[in-house]
């Protein structure tokens, strides 16, 4: 491990690239996307086919509660442990990749994929760690994540942590002539194209003296935040539980040494100018849409039906029926936590309702449209120009507030690591 970037919490990796395969076949979506399109994954089932894929090595999260998912995660192991026997990875010891993302609105976001220090991580409220989450974490969503991590021999990130920071990624946008071309291909699925490029010794070296002296501004004006977790909040949760049970195990002279010590992730400059974050909408199934609206109605005393002053809720049955319903004088900071509590509530009461968070207004749309038993809720972009300033004065914020983008634009599995000896 290079040594300029001793006690940073983001660092150069081991990473592990696919060799002799079609990159546009290999490289699939964050697996937490198109939940509720169960022909979404089919359609890149088809496509993949027998083509060496990240498909073979990941599962959808649509398939996290069916009925074969731990024969499931046995197979995306073997399949692990079968590429690594057959030499499908190129390793590339030490490294940083500088990624050019063209997303689907020809916009360009920059990255830079290495690993974070999980021992500078944390995603409990109120954490001082320099790397932080920015949403609540569903404990009951971490098992499942850590069944899938525990046995896995190599990981694959789609976690994306972001930095308030001009001085680390957007000063190598203009270096990439004196760097190693590693893959240039066009995504599947409306995904957009992506570039890498190995860093060279001498811009790895500039790096960690960005992100040292971003740091020492950080312990001094900004409670030691360095970084907030902008996607991957419950994918690097369940890494860290992986590693907190490893430590249990290991002699702690060791601990520096473990590779479930960090996890492969992407750096991105949050005022790269491509960084969107989008609201993350509720549909619920499983409903009478008019009981529903009925009992959040009731839920809180000040609420009015149309637009007013408050948190406004807008809202979606089907094509032809929509309103609002207004929260006056709210308890919640935000619109998505004074619904998220209302339904927190009624799905606890009304075990046959199930809440599924969609990324895109259309795509809530379409769900609520094509189910008589589903009410869609479409939430106001986020304003995010003080993030950072909130997460320090408040706390995380409430679970699935926002996206990094569109789901077509989400982090594509195609760079691993290993993480087992």
């Amino acid at each position: 491990m290079n040594d300029i970037f001793e006690g940073l919490p983001f660092k150069p990796a081991d990473i592990l690239l696919p060799r002799d395969c079609d990159l546009s076949l290999w490289s699939v979506v964050a697996c937490d996307q198109y939940t509720s399109r169960p022909e979404y994954w089919q359609r890149v089932e088809d496509r993949v086919g027998q083509a060496p894929s990240t498909l073979r090595l990941i599962l959808p999260e649509s398939c996290l509660e069916g009925p074969s998912v731990e024969t499931d995660i046995m197979e995306i192991n073997s399949n692990m442990s079968r590429y690594l026997r057959e030499g499908r990875f190129q390793e590339y010891p030490d490294a940083l990749i500088y990624v050019e993302r063209t997303l689907s609105n020809g916009g360009v976001r920059r990255g830079l994929v290495g690993m974070v220090d999980l021992e500078q991580y944390d995603y409990e409220p109120g954490s001082k760690a320099a790397v932080r989450a920015t949403e609540g974490t569903v404990m009951a969503r971490i098992p499942p994540r850590v069944a899938v991590r525990k046995n896995a021999p190599i990981e694959l990130p789609h976690a994306m942590l972001l930095a308030d920071c001009n001085d680390i990624i957007p000063p190598l946008s203009s270096q990439t002539g004196e760097m190693e071309l590693l893959y240039d291909f066009d995504l599947m699925e409306e995904g957009g194209h992506i570039k890498g490029w190995l860093l060279t010794e001498k811009q790895k070296e500039q790096t960690a003296q960005a992100i040292q002296a971003w740091k020492v501004w950080a312990d001094r004006e900004r409670d030691g935040l360095l970084f907030v977790v902008g996607d991957g909040n419950h994918s690097l949760a369940a890494a860290k539980e992986c590693y907190e049970r490893r430590k249990g195990l290991t002699d702690p002279s060791q601990w520096p040494e473990l590779p479930s010590r960090y996890a492969l992730c992407e750096l991105v400059s949050f005022y790269d100018g491509s960084v969107e974050l989008e609201p993350i909408h509720r549909v619920v199934f499983g409903v009478k849409p008019e009981e529903l609206l009925d009992a959040l109605m009731r839920y809180y005393p000040s609420v009015v039906q149309g637009r007013g002053e408050g948190h406004v809720l807008p809202f979606a049955i089907n094509r032809w029926s929509q309103g609002e319903i207004t929260v006056k004088e709210p308890a919640a900071q935000l619109p998505v936590d004074t619904l998220q509590r209302f339904l927190d509530d009624y799905v606890a009461a009304n075990p046959r309702a199930r809440i599924d968070y969609i990324h895109g207004e259309e795509e809530a749309r379409q769900l609520a449209q094509e189910r008589e038993d589903a009410v869609a809720f479409l939430l106001p972009p986020p304003d995010w120009q003080e993030l950072f300033d909130a997460i320090v004065r408040d706390g995380v914020l409430p679970r699935k507030t926002f996206s990094v983008g569109r789901a077509q634009d989400k982090r594509f599995y195609l760079e691993a690591r290993k993480i087992r000896k």
